[in-house]
């Protein structure tokens, strides 16, 4: 008995192949927009508080009301 070989023509017109790079392919997609709209609507902000740190202790200053959401370890004053 005689094995055929067959020809299955080149790489690409198989689907495995394309079936294994999607999901690598998907992933870089993913990132690049991921890095694009990081960059394009996230600017950095300074942040200004108006408090002083002596050591371990942040003393806040200034006149300004803190909201009732404000961590119970905070001196009011």
């Amino acid at each position: 008995m005689q094995l055929q070989e067959r020809d299955s023509g080149p790489w690409y017109r198989e689907p495995w192949p394309w079936l294994l790079m999607a999901g690598p392919f998907v992933a870089i997609i993913g990132c690049v927009i991921t890095i694009v709209l990081a960059f394009q609507n996230n600017p950095d902000h300074d942040v200004r508080l108006d408090a002083r740190k002596q050591g371990l202790v942040v003393t806040r200053e200034g006149a300004g009301q803190l909201g009732p959401a404000a961590p119970a370890n905070v001196k009011r004053e």
